[in-house]
């Protein structure tokens, strides 16, 4: 499968089932349909070359085309370019394979001090009743994950809500636990934490910055944007009130090992401004997603906003660019791709191992298969106390993977997407094995940006590398 686009002045090739990418000039990139379509119909390399010159004498020079054929064919027989797709066969095996717990999502308090109006989690109570994990719980949990992960070595758990903050002693309570536990199991731990910032404070931040591998901290944008989405529950903006502590969060961590999360709506479809309003901040680590919510919902995205959003996707690309020249870059979590080794084959296969290696604990220990999916009790697996007890919902996950998907079989992003977000898939559709079509439009438009990025800061080094010689 081979995917072409032109973005900011760059003609790119991806061959999906390879990964390699080509930037090429005017002559190859018309080549490459022509030849594509030749070869799959099972034409000789000779016919199939004359059909390119036959098609294309009129826009290029024939004896360019003829050498842009030549190049075509030298990277086809190098394997980059009309690969074959090589892991579907695998799938087969990697469905029966026997899954190991690696991750836990610890829901420490199902309770907020915000009322954002999009939060998913209805202000902390995830569809139930407010409530802070105990220590006793949270313990059991981390027992459940050590005696759950084979002979997995390094495990990770995020303190999540709600505002974990709320239950802050149960949290420094719970790192001591597992540093305890991973000399004799032979176990390393990776604790991070989702904060709102409110009650974050200079102890917290030092505590954090030992204990914590990574910090995610919530924040939209501009302050308007931010305080609109983002109140507390009497309604007045918490934008005044995190920023500073961000700010130091962000310097006392070096502006690594965090990243400020916000999330874009109908509100601001020109969400780019947001993004570089957190850089003018001095934020370097940052992540603004596009929301998920009922189409009744006011500030849900629309099928009718795509192209803006498609545009706005473009704009922030080639401004990112700009600050990366004048020195200035920063890092958008969603513009950052590895094209030369990336996740392993089996987590381009399946994302994020939800239901299997990725599960959800509520404070009073039920395990879910995601964050997402906690209070949906036809998704409840078992309890940390009892372990898994629907084995049937872990098999159905251990299945989700991009061939299980048919929107997936066709699009060039699988094997960078994963297939995209289960639940997702189960709001929008019923089951898991589908997918959400608006996040897939974004998605395929974010995956274009990141590779232009690339390609074009491959050019900017070069360019850097000349002028030091």
């Amino acid at each position: 499968m081979i995917h072409q686009y032109k973005n900011n002045g760059y003609n790119i090739v991806l061959d999906v089932n390879s990964g390699s990418v080509h930037v090429v000039d005017d002559v190859v990139y018309d080549v490459i349909p022509i030849a594509g379509k030749g070869l799959e119909a099972g034409r000789g390399e000779k016919e199939t070359e004359e059909e390119c010159v036959e098609s294309l004498k009129g826009n290029h020079a024939p004896e360019d085309i003829r050498d842009a054929f030549s190049q075509i064919m030298e990277l086809k027989e190098a394997q980059m370019l009309f690969t074959p797709d090589i892991y579907e066969n695998y799938i087969v095996d990697f469905k029966k394979r026997q899954t190991v717990v690696k991750a836990l999502c610890l829901h420490i308090a199902h309770d907020c001090n915000l009322a954002c109006r999009y939060c998913f989690a209805e202000e902390g109570e995830y569809h139930g009743r407010r409530a802070l994990m105990s220590y006793e719980v949270g313990k059991k949990a981390l027992d459940f994950l050590v005696a759950n992960s084979g002979k997995r070595v390094n495990l990770e758990v995020d303190f999540f809500g709600g505002e974990p903050l709320l239950n802050w002693q149960v949290v420094k309570d719970l790192v001591a636990y597992g540093r305890s536990l991973e000399e004799p199991n032979h176990k390393k731990f990776r604790f991070t934490l989702t904060t709102n910032g409110i009650l974050l404070d200079d102890e917290i931040l030092e505590f954090a910055n030992k204990e914590m591998a990574n910090l995610v901290l919530s924040i939209d944008g501009r302050k308007e944007i931010h305080d609109l989405m983002r109140p507390y529950r009497g309604g007045q903006g918490s934008y005044d009130k995190v920023v500073p502590i961000f700010r130091k969060a962000a310097e006392s961590r070096g502006q690594m090992n965090y990243y400020v999360r916000g999330t874009f709506t109908r509100n601001n479809l020109d969400f780019s401004k947001d993004v570089m309003h957190l850089a003018d901040l001095g934020f370097e680590q940052i992540s603004v997603e596009p929301v998920v919510a009922s189409p009744e919902d006011d500030y849900a995205l629309r099928e009718e906003d795509i192209p803006a959003l498609l545009e706005e996707y473009d704009r922030l690309a080639a401004e990112l660019l700009n600050r990366r020249k004048e020195g200035k870059g920063v890092n958008f979590f969603h513009f950052m791709i590895d094209l030369e080794g990336g996740p392993c084959v089996a987590k381009r296969l399946s994302g994020c191992g939800s239901g299997t290696e990725y599960l959800a604990v509520t404070p009073w220990g039920d395990l879910y298969p995601c964050h997402q999916f906690v209070g949906k009790e036809e998704f409840l697996m078992g309890n940390v106390f009892e372990g898994i007890a629907r084995t049937d919902i872990r098999d159905e996950f251990k299945t989700c993977n991009v061939y299980a998907k048919e929107k997936c079989r066709n699009c060039f992003a699988r094997f960078y997407c994963s297939g995209g977000c289960a639940a997702n898939s189960y709001n929008f559709h019923g089951h898991i094995n589908d997918a959400y079509d608006l996040g897939c439009e974004l998605q395929r438009k974010r995956i274009e940006c990141a590779i232009m990025i690339k390609a074009a800061l491959a050019d900017l080094e070069g360019e850097e590398s000349n002028e030091e010689e």
